[in-house]
């Protein structure tokens, strides 16, 4: 009947559990009065056949037909308060009209009618809260907790903080987001991402709870407790997806409140051009009907049944959607903007080409870039640091550091200043070095770069390169596929590397060199031509884009949390083709939801068109709104199944790729034993 409740905001595990049982018992109590009331209705219609007088067969009928009324009148009373008369105010009228005739067996079975259909709404409304708790349960409730002697302890979750080490045995759920610092095992982390394969955690891996610890014990460091765990996260996501209102659910709900009056007044024409008719009880009986065949409750679950459907289908592949508008913008999108490293990129960069000036050894340059990039978590740095670790060169001690956001580092060491980054600000920094700088670009074209300086003397620079995603060029033809009008690259790296990525992918323009702000320009430019724009990022400087688009899309858990908090959705890994299976089933849910809207108002104008001419009977009625309810729930259900295939798909291609590295393997093996011989 009405529209399906709001769940509450999000509580503690504890609390949600203690929520979802009462409305089960909730539940319970509303389908004992139903039973009760429809028994009574039974009583008094067997005793009328019996041939009862008809003060004895009204009574039960009278109490039942009052005792089902009572729940659809307290929904009415509710929509009055809020000046928003929509369902059950249609219902509570049209069972009070049966009344006032005296048809009190009829009353009767409308309001039994119309409260198990409002039954079935609230039944599926609390499926969809013991989803989001099972979803809760996978975190557990208590942890063990090592003290500084290494002594297990169990404590309460509430009781844990950032900082300390718990320990997971085999066979249990992880209890937090933290990083291994001892032992090693499989994590199956399908919970949160989809991805079917476990992962293997070592020490230095970050793990994340709700998921599943297999084969090995571990002790964890704890990053993030309770809500603001990855999956705490989440379960708060889908509660605020399920109460969320958007510009179309509003234009829903007004178009309700002016179809109310509506119906109520053709209600009161059929009852007036009837009423003269030789049976005066039929003009009520039409009139009633109307009422009731009218309800708009197909019409208010349109949107929201959904858009539940949508993010669930969503949530299965690992696909975090923060608000019910964000969805709506991906279905309007016509322009992508990509950002390169880690994106359209792996992100895992190697050392390809040491480029030091004349005078300058290669194992001075990786010393001082190593120096210099220490403090820093950019995969450049990280890649230098493997690089310097595996020629047995160790950073030496710091006293200061600053990163220069979007620019490189600076570091003091103890014969002076590192400045490490790109070469653009090194000339800014040191006018005099720009030809050297110019001279060792031209040796590491097509490579990312860091351009190492000590005080004022030019070092050199360290050339990386990295890995073009396997499926990125699939991607972008996808893209194309879905009719998007531009791809575009924005990025801070060389205009000569993001333009050998781009002609690779086959995208639109490339936007080089970007700091920041620059990017910022650049969306901001796109949005006022009329662009409506998804971003695709995952370092901290893709997040003011991120912010700023239709539609901002963070990539996998490995993402920097700026961007995942200022983007829309959320990747939970690194798998590109999830973002144009994304404008897929945002536009899928479009079509749905105009379908639901479509049928709904064109069911309650044949109703209309049946009520008014006297050609369905009232105790048809109930059946025929259902019809609605009926067709708006499956249909949004279908969104349910929607990217199955593609989740059988992404298995598939993750089963070939691993016979291939089988093969590989077996391959390389059996060369070394060829050379043995």
């Amino acid at each position: 009947m009405s529209q399906m409740t709001a769940p509450t905001p999000a509580l503690s595990p504890q609390t949600q559990n203690e929520a979802s049982d009462l409305g089960g018992r909730r539940l319970e109590r509303q389908l004992f009065v139903a039973l009760l009331g429809g028994t009574l209705l039974l009583v008094s219609a067997v005793a009328h056949l019996l041939g009862a007088s008809s003060a004895v067969a009204d009574i039960p009928a009278a109490i039942g037909a009052i005792l089902l009324l009572i729940p659809l009148l307290k929904g009415a009373i509710r929509e009055m308060k809020r000046g928003e008369p929509s369902s059950d105010a249609l219902a509570t009228l049209a069972v009070i009209a049966a009344i006032a005739v005296n048809d009190l067996r009829t009353a009767g079975f409308l309001a039994l009618f119309l409260w198990l259909s409002k039954l079935v709404l609230s039944r599926t409304a609390w499926g969809a809260q013991r989803a989001i708790r099972e979803l809760v349960e996978l975190t557990p409730d208590a942890a063990r907790r090592l003290d500084e002697n290494g002594v297990e302890s169990e404590v309460k979750l509430a009781d844990l903080k950032v900082g300390d080490i718990v320990r997971i045995r085999p066979g249990e759920n992880l209890p937090v987001d933290g990083c291994v610092v001892t032992g090693s095992s499989s994590i199956n982390q399908a919970s949160l991402t989809g991805e079917a394969v476990p992962i293997e955690a070592m020490p230095g891996i970050d793990v994340y709870a709700g998921t599943t610890n297999l084969t090995g014990q571990i002790d964890v460091t704890v990053t993030a407790v309770a809500d603001q765990t990855t999956i705490g996260k989440v379960e708060s996501l889908i509660r605020e997806a399920e109460s969320a209102r958007s510009d179309r659910q509003d234009i829903i709900e007004r178009l309700a409140g002016f179809y109310v009056p509506v119906v109520i007044m053709v209600s009161a024409l059929v009852w007036f051009f009837t009423v003269r008719s030789p049976d005066r009880d039929e003009a009520a009986i039409r009139a009633i009907t109307v009422l009731v065949v009218t309800c708009p409750g197909a019409l208010l679950i349109a949107y929201p049944t959904a858009m539940v459907a949508a993010f669930a289908s969503a949530a299965r592949l690992g696909i975090m959607i923060k608000q019910t508008r964000t969805l709506e913008n991906a279905a309007v999108v016509d322009t992508v903007v990509m950002d390169k490293t880690g994106t359209l990129t792996t992100g895992q960069f190697a050392v390809s080409r040491l480029a030091p000036v004349e005078g300058v050894d290669g194992a001075t340059l990786l010393q001082a870039a190593a120096d210099a990039e220490q403090s820093s978590n950019h995969p450049l740095a990280r890649s230098i640091l493997d690089t310097a670790k595996k020629a047995k060169i160790t950073a030496a001690p710091i006293t200061d550091y600053i990163e220069v956001h979007g620019r490189g580092v600076r570091a003091t060491r103890e014969d002076g200043v590192i400045s490490a980054g790109r070469g653009a600000w090194l000339r800014e920094l040191s006018p005099g070095i720009a030809d050297q700088v110019t001279e060792v670009e031209e040796k590491i074209a097509g490579m990312s770069s860091v351009h190492v300086m000590l005080g004022d003397r030019y070092l050199g620079a360290v050339g990386l390169e990295d890995k073009l995603r396997r499926n990125a060029s699939e991607v972008v033809q996808h893209l194309r596929r879905l009719g998007v009008r531009r791809i575009c690259i924005f990025t801070g790296d060389r205009l000569d590397v993001a333009k050998r990525v781009g002609q690779s992918v086959g995208v639109d323009s490339v936007e080089a060199e970007c700091l920041p702000e620059e990017k910022h320009a650049e969306l901001k430019n796109l949005i006022a031509n009329g662009h409506r724009t998804l971003v695709v990022g995952d370092g901290i400087n893709d997040g003011p884009i991120l912010a700023t688009a239709d539609v901002g899309v963070a990539m996998g858990l490995s993402g920097s949390d700026i961007a995942t908090n200022s983007a829309g959705v959320a990747l939970m890994h690194d798998d590109l083709r999830h973002v144009p299976f994304l404008l897929e089933i945002a536009r899928r849910t479009k079509g749905i939801i105009t379908q639901n809207i479509a049928v709904s108002l064109l069911l309650a104008v044949v109703g209309l068109a049946l009520a008014a001419t006297g050609n369905i009977n009232i105790w048809l009625t109930p059946f025929y709104q259902a019809v609605a309810y009926l067709f708006v729930i499956l249909n949004s259900l279908r969104l349910v199944r929607f990217g199955e295939d593609f989740a059988e798909d992404a298995q598939a291609r993750r089963d070939l790729e691993a016979e291939r590295e089988r093969l590989k393997s077996r391959s390389r093996d059996a060369s070394v034993r060829l050379a043995r011989s």
